[in-house]
């Protein structure tokens, strides 16, 4: 890593709105180390270097302990101006029915890697008066969700602790921002057992380029917390502010639900 330019961690960076984020901070004068753990990384690391970044590629399971040593310890005495936790994963389908190994994977990763990264990095923002921590939450965090439960209860961890700790630092000079994307068009649905058979995954989604987009400024600009995607995604994230609790887990059911994946309707996102 270069002395001159910044350097920013993503992680879940080997596709979607990860690889998208590191395209834009790349493209806006940073080098990277981008993390994730499967086999596309390298190649995503490639394309992020022709951009002119200096690109370190860290392939690693957050989900593990050993996985998020070796995060840490590739970052060494590299000073992180910018980290976005962004690294998540969910399981579609009833909770009586998924398999709880599954569901602690969820777990594992959207809270146990994102507290235990965030201790780290932001103590050392904390200690030198600057820096940017970021965090993937999303506009599950505000409704509950069946045939998601525990996806949807772990983004609602991950925008208190986000808002939390921005309450925190805010004397400090470092800034914390949670950006809360709709569903958008990822490996999300496929990964999550939902890409065929329920209307969330067969849906029109919102453009990962965009979320990305959108969520670099509101890193950039320190804004604690941003709706990101389409209009609709927004509109849906206002209405939900009002909407009853119950009568969001009923819509969120007809979304989610296995079986509904043919019945599209006009329940579209763009």
């Amino acid at each position: 890593m270069t002395e001159t330019r910044p350097l920013a961690l993503i992680t879940g960076a080997s596709s979607g709105i990860g690889l998208e984020l590191a395209r834009q901070f790349a493209l806006h004068g940073h080098d990277l180390v981008v993390n994730a753990e499967d086999e596309r990384l390298e190649s995503a690391a490639q394309e992020l270097r022709d951009t002119g970044a200096q690109v370190r590629a860290v392939r690693a399971d957050l989900r593990t302990s050993e996985g998020r040593y070796r995060l840490l310890d590739a970052l060494g005495e590299s000073t992180v101006d910018v980290a976005v936790l962004n690294a998540g994963v969910g399981q579609g389908g009833a909770f009586v029915d998924t398999d709880l190994a599954d569901d602690q994977a969820v777990i594992d990763l959207n809270v146990t890697a994102t507290v235990r990264l965030a201790k780290t990095l932001l103590r050392a923002m904390v200690a030198r008066g600057t820096g940017r921590l970021a965090f993937t939450s999303s506009i599950a965090a505000t409704l509950p969700g069946p045939f998601q439960p525990v996806y949807n209860a772990s983004k609602s961890f991950v925008q208190s602790f986000a808002q939390a700790l921005a309450e925190e630092v805010k004397e400090t000079g470092v800034t914390v921002t949670s950006f809360m994307p709709g569903p958008t068009e990822t490996d999300f649905f496929r990964r999550a057992d939902m890409a065929d058979d329920t209307r969330m995954g067969t849906m029109k989604k919102d453009d990962p380029a965009q979320v990305a987009e959108q969520a670099f400024e509101a890193i950039v600009k320190g804004e604690k917390k941003v709706v990101t995607g389409s209009l609709l995604t927004k509109a849906q994230e206002l209405a939900g502010k009002v909407v009853p609790d119950g009568v969001k887990a009923a819509a969120h059911r007809r979304m989610a639900e296995p079986g509904t994946g043919d019945d599209k309707g006009s329940d579209q996102k763009g």
